[in-house]
């Protein structure tokens, strides 16, 4: 009687940590499933802001085609102060920034933060995973489009910044705007908006722009390429955040984002500061 009253006894406490097993894994195949879907419908809301947008937002994307409109102009001489200094830079920060722009990093990078977030069911780190890899996919595709699209040669090619040939397959023509910078910029631009802290942020951002920069550094893009791809980043990720403030509790420091564009000359320099 004595082993049948503790066999009694186990068979409930056994039972309750199934339970509890079944329900933590049941709990996670739900955030899972939540948030994948939260992936896609995020893209596809990023897709469609433009048909919502209004005065403010036009003129918003006016002043980016602007922006990138005047540092066109000089993209020759720029791009080419640029490259010529390339051998100034220290190698391992070119090599992060080819390393880190590309896909298949970047895409390692994100899905670890995710899978961060939902094996310690933390939904903060979930939600950044969630913004990070829905904001590069929307971001990534809508770059593949344009290069093919727009057609513009690289400056490797040699053929100056005025030449475009839509569609063609060649590589050579696929420079604007640059992969390299959006994905990179988009994590960073993704990370930053969990901090308030000015410096901190500035630090966030200076990281992901290398990559950007070391594709002018490497004669594959021109400056505008770069600049252009950062402003998708930034309207990218504030799309897809917006609409998962819908989604998630945790919310990140809700501002208003405005682009400012100032370029500048001097003997043996030149400088563009995007504010935002």
């Amino acid at each position: 009687m004595k082993y049948l009253s503790v066999l009694l006894l186990a068979i409930p406490i056994y039972a309750t940590a199934q339970t509890k097993d079944l329900d933590t894994v049941n709990s996670r195949w739900h955030m899972l499933t939540y948030d994948m879907g939260n992936i896609f419908k995020g893209v596809g809301h990023s897709y469609s802001r433009p048909f919502h947008w209004k005065g403010e937002q036009w003129a918003d994307f006016g002043m980016v085609v602007g922006g990138t409109g005047l540092v066109y102009l000089f993209d020759d001489n720029t791009s080419r102060l640029i490259r010529n200094n390339r051998e100034g830079v220290p190698r391992w920060i070119r090599d992060y920034g080819e390393l880190y722009g590309s896909p298949e990093n970047n895409y390692i990078a994100t899905t670890g933060v995710y899978l961060t977030g939902l094996f310690l069911k933390n939904e903060k780190l979930r939600r950044t995973g969630v913004l990070l890899i829905a904001s590069a996919t929307s971001a990534g595709l809508l770059q593949q489009v344009l290069k093919s699209a727009v057609g513009r040669a690289r400056p490797l090619a040699e053929l100056g910044k005025d030449t475009f040939d839509p569609f063609n397959s060649s590589r050579n023509f696929h420079s604007f705007p640059s992969g390299h910078a959006i994905l990179a910029f988009t994590n960073a631009y993704a990370i930053a908006k969990q901090f308030k802290n000015p410096w901190l942020k500035a630090g966030i951002y200076t990281v992901g722009a290398i990559p950007g920069i070391s594709r002018v550094w490497d004669g594959q893009h021109w400056l505008s390429d770069m600049v252009f791809a950062f402003a998708i980043s930034i309207a990218t990720v504030e799309s897809i955040d917006r609409y998962l403030d819908s989604k998630y509790d945790q919310k990140y420091n809700d501002q208003s984002k405005k682009l400012s564009w100032n370029l500048t000359f001097g003997p043996g320099q030149v400088g563009l500061n995007i504010e935002f």
